[in-house]
């Protein structure tokens, strides 16, 4: 992955394999989306590409021609799928302007954060996705987010409540191991209490043991 934020922009220049594309990111109402970062995924070279946005909601990127990109929003759990971009191979200098408008989600659910049956420790196939969320973190020093967990209806209410308060809290404690400042982060248990799915059945019991990241 090759990232761009750190270059300024005057020093990027397009060349006859390079195409230099100007970025601006937005909300829906075009206000600018400072600290977004974006992320171009060729679909042939399987290359990723990225940049983040400055004040202003602005960076540069040279991408190589002829490749189809996979344009993508890192949010705090997994990238959104955005649009895609064909970059043909072209004779000469190309260099173009793209907006990404979109309506960022205040919710979201952190799928693949997984915990011992019956217990709040992190099993390690849940780092990844937690490593994605302590970068955009550090990103957005200004973001506060409330670490929400869920659990089934399968036991009493009660112990329900004290597990998900205690898986939050384990969520949050590795974000602080990794730099996230405690200040940014609101543990918050809600037990069986906030169903998505029907908990009669084994697949809608698992969709509603899930971790949410919620920006206040």
């Amino acid at each position: 992955c090759f990232t761009f934020a750190a270059i300024a922009q005057e020093t990027l220049i397009p060349t006859e394999e390079q195409a230099l594309l100007s970025i601006f990111v937005s909300d829906m109402e075009e206000n600018p989306r400072p600290k977004d970062k974006v992320i171009f995924q060729g679909k042939h070279t399987k290359l990723s590409f990225e940049g983040v946005a400055d004040e202003a909601g602005k960076f540069s990127i040279l991408l190589p021609e002829g490749d189809i990109y996979l344009i993508k929003i890192q949010g705090l759990g997994s990238a959104v799928d955005f649009d895609e971009l064909n970059i043909p191979k072209q004779a000469g200098i190309v260099s173009g302007k793209l907006a990404v408008r979109y309506r960022p989600a205040r919710t979201f659910n952190l799928d693949d954060v997984h915990f011992e049956t019956n217990k709040a420790s992190l099993l390690p196939n849940s780092f990844a996705t937690l490593d994605e969320l302590v970068e955009v973190l550090l990103l957005k020093t200004e973001m506060n987010v409330e670490i929400a967990g869920h659990t089934d209806a399968v036991g009493d209410d009660a112990s329900n409540l004290v597990l998900s308060q205690k898986r939050a809290e384990s969520v949050v404690n590795y974000l602080i191991q990794k730099g996230v400042p405690s200040s940014q982060l609101i543990p918050k248990g809600y037990g069986e209490s906030a169903p998505i799915a029907d908990n009669e059945t084994l697949e809608g019991r698992k969709e509603n043991r899930r971790t949410e990241a919620r920006i206040l």
